[in-house]
Parts: structure tokens; C-alpha cells; sequence
């Protein structure tokens, strides 16, 4: 269950950190990097802050397993860009 916490305020941050960057960027920014979904990342921040009890543990195991290392990989892209 520790884990399981640890890497749920993890993804909050980063959906939380998104939501910012979109926001200060006047959403002109993240659509440039369609590799991503970025509307289910955000979402997934609120999901987890709004829905804790109702998480689907095998859902964040595949977000982890699946989807993080390109999100990484966009994210330094994003950065280095800039």
C-alpha cells in the first residue's frame, strides 16, 4: 500500500504539473507533442485526488509499466525544446 500511495502522489504531481504548464502556455505547448494523451494525464490527476477509494490498482500498474518511459522521453523532448 506504501507504493501503491507513493506512486499515486507521483502521478498527481505530474498531472497537477501539466495542468499548470497548459494553463500558463494558453494550452499552446502540449499539442505539440501528440505522442502523448494529455488529457488522460491530467485526468488521471483527478481521478486519483477525487476517486482514491475507487482506484483501479491494475490500471495504475499499466500506466506505470506502459505509458511513463514516453512520458519521461516527451517531457525531457518538451524541455530541451524550450
Amino acid at each position: 500500500m506504501e507504493k501503491l500511495d507513493a506512486i499515486c502522489m507521483q502521478l498527481i504531481s505530474i498531472g497537477e504539473g501539466l495542468k499548470n504548464l497548459d494553463k500558463i502556455t494558453n494550452n499552446a505547448l502540449l499539442y505539440r507533442y501528440p505522442q502523448i494523451e494529455w488529457k488522460k494525464v491530467k485526468g488521471m490527476r483527478d481521478i486519483i485526488s477525487h476517486h482514491y477509494f475507487d482506484l483501479d490498482v491494475e490500471a495504475i500498474y499499466e500506466v506505470c509499466k506502459n505509458h511513463i518511459d514516453v512520458l519521461a522521453l516527451t517531457v525531457e523532448k518538451i524541455i530541451k525544446d524550450l
